[in-house]
């Protein structure tokens, strides 16, 4: 199976059950064509490198997949082209040192989640 993540940006005038709503129908995306959904993060609203749609903030949601599926990379992207909630979106396939470098920055959050 190869490894992809995927970090999308939504638009900031969304409310949270918009957000909800988009970040769901990616997961059911996903789900309807036999991936793997490995971890999935809510970054929250950030700001920025530059502005998008004249928009200063957005969004960010993370979501780590496996899949023997080649083109499903190629169907999300498209997905998220023809989704305008969606302004900005990349997808990586992940090598070994990737999936090693993801497995530890999840369990330092997990660390820290349960430190807190």
């Amino acid at each position: 199976m190869t490894h992809y993540e995927t970090v999308f940006i939504l638009t900031p005038v969304l409310s949270d059950a918009q957000v909800e709503e988009a970040v769901k129908k990616v997961e059911d995306f996903l789900a309807e064509s036999k991936a793997e959904i490995v971890a999935k993060e809510n970054w929250g609203l950030r700001k920025l490198a530059y502005s998008i749609q004249h928009k200063r903030n957005g969004f960010y949601h993370l979501l780590e997949f496996k899949t023997e599926n080649h083109e499903l990379v190629s169907a999300l992207e498209l997905m998220f082209k023809r989704d305008e909630r969606i302004i900005r979106y990349l997808t990586v396939k992940l090598d070994k040192h990737g999936i090693d470098w993801a497995e530890k920055r999840r369990a330092k959050l997990k660390s820290e989640k349960s430190n807190a």
